[in-house]
């Protein structure tokens, strides 16, 4: 597992990221401001959605902006890369 010291050892494409969907027994992973973190542990994102309005697998820092919480919920997830353009 990537640290958080350390996120660049698992570098994803965007292609790469959209396979962590959350379907089919893959883990839910998200990308904010270049960071991946692996949600797969919150009942908010069961079988890859949250809300209804989001998908994991994406990178989600525009949508990020109008959410009813701040980005430091994503503190209590694990961070497993860095998403590379």
């Amino acid at each position: 597992m990537v640290s958080r010291n350390n996120p660049s050892d698992k570098q994803f494409t965007r292609q790469e990221l959209a396979v962590y969907n959350g379907q089919d027994g893959r883990p839910s992973y998200v990308a904010v401001d270049g960071i991946v973190y692996d949600v797969s542990s919150s009942v908010l994102w069961f079988d890859g959605a949250h809300q209804g309005e989001h998908t994991a697998g994406d990178d989600l820092t525009e949508e990020l902006e109008y959410a009813p919480h701040e980005k430091d919920v994503l503190a209590n997830y694990p961070v497993v890369g860095v998403l590379r353009d």
